[in-house]
């Protein structure tokens, strides 16, 4: 049994608070926005985030950050991962030094280039490693949260914790699976959504079944590469937070990311997508993360690196699939 925060009430950090809660729990849900957290307290739902899914009255939310941490034991990060080192810092003095953090955040830091886990250390005082664990697999909020069949893993470097946590959050519509690897499963979840953007945007110039497949399977590719290169487990990316997820990111109509795409490819330009975009789309911020961490791991990431020139320097999505073909020829495995 844990005492549980969860900090971020958008869609994700939303359903997963009310999982938990539904499970018997007592939870804190921290709100950034005070018009949304009172509409929860008065409506029982989360119209702006998750519109229509009645909330269990275990749920609590809050706009206090100190209140809703305070003696909480298991602590679930579902803030974008471009503020994520923002909240923390405002999270830690009132943080129990006992407390598991459980990130479900999908990306990288821009400046720094370090997943959650390393955030977390920096900003926590070299917070305990195997007090840490990421939450990663192909899980659409909007599914979940209507108890639709789904599977996920949980990943902690001390695998008796991640056990515990599979057990916690394990319900009869959400399958829980363990891993060690943390950064092979913080890797996979954050860069299919670079890959979602460039399958998407191939969606939106009418190139068919056939070139979103080839961008799926090699976009994996590259993502195990850089795994690889960081010290991941090449078999966490066959599995639910490596292809599960691209797969899901890369197809579903729910995605974002794979939305943010679709509109590229049909000539919209991305300051004028995101801005009309209620939610954010981790793939565009962590397109920079992801081409900048291959440059520095010398790892080839070819489709990452378009993603990055289309978002970032204006290339065309046209241009960007020409020289995608026209790369030198290779083998496709790596040696």
């Amino acid at each position: 049994m844990y005492d549980v925060a969860v900090i971020g009430a958008g869609s994700w950090g939303t359903t997963l608070a009310n999982l938990v809660a539904e499970g018997g729990h007592d939870v804190s849900l921290w709100v950034r926005e005070k018009e949304v957290c009172e509409q929860i307290k008065r409506e029982g739902v989360n119209q702006t985030f998750l519109p229509g899914i009645r909330l269990s009255e275990r749920l609590r939310p809050s706009n206090d950050l100190a209140e809703v941490l305070e003696g909480k034991d298991l602590v679930l990060m579902v803030v974008p991962s471009h503020v994520f080192r923002d909240v923390l810092v405002k999270m830690q003095p009132f943080v129990s030094p006992r407390a598991i953090i459980l990130s479900a955040t999908k990306g990288v830091e821009n400046d720094s280039l370090m997943l959650m886990s390393q955030v977390v250390q920096d900003v926590l005082d070299n917070f305990p490693q195997d007090q840490f664990g990421c939450l990663a697999g192909p899980s659409f909020a909007k599914e979940v949260s209507r108890h639709y069949p789904t599977a996920i893993t949980i990943a902690c470097s001390n695998v008796e914790t991640a056990k515990r946590l599979q057990k916690y959050f394990y319900r009869d519509y959400f399958r829980v699976y363990v891993s060690e690897d943390v950064i092979g499963v913080q890797l996979g979840g954050a860069l299919k959504n670079v890959i979602a953007i460039a399958a998407g945007a191939c969606d939106g110039l009418g190139f068919g079944h056939n070139a979103r497949a080839a961008l799926i399977t090699r976009g994996l590719a590259e993502i195990r590469r850089l795994g690889v290169a960081m010290g991941a487990n090449p078999l966490t990316f066959a599995g639910l937070a490596g292809m599960g997820d691209l797969v899901l990111t890369c197809t579903g109509d729910l995605s974002r990311n794979r939305t943010v795409g679709l509109e590229i490819g049909k000539g919209k330009n991305i300051d004028e997508i995101t801005t009309s975009m209620t939610m954010v789309a981790e793939g565009v911020k962590t397109a920079r993360s992801a081409y900048a961490l291959g440059r520095r791991q010398g790892v080839d990431m070819p489709i990452t690196e378009q993603v990055y020139e289309i978002l970032y320097k204006g290339k065309s999505p046209k241009v960007a699939v020409r020289d995608l073909m026209t790369r030198a020829l290779k083998s496709e495995l790596d040696h």
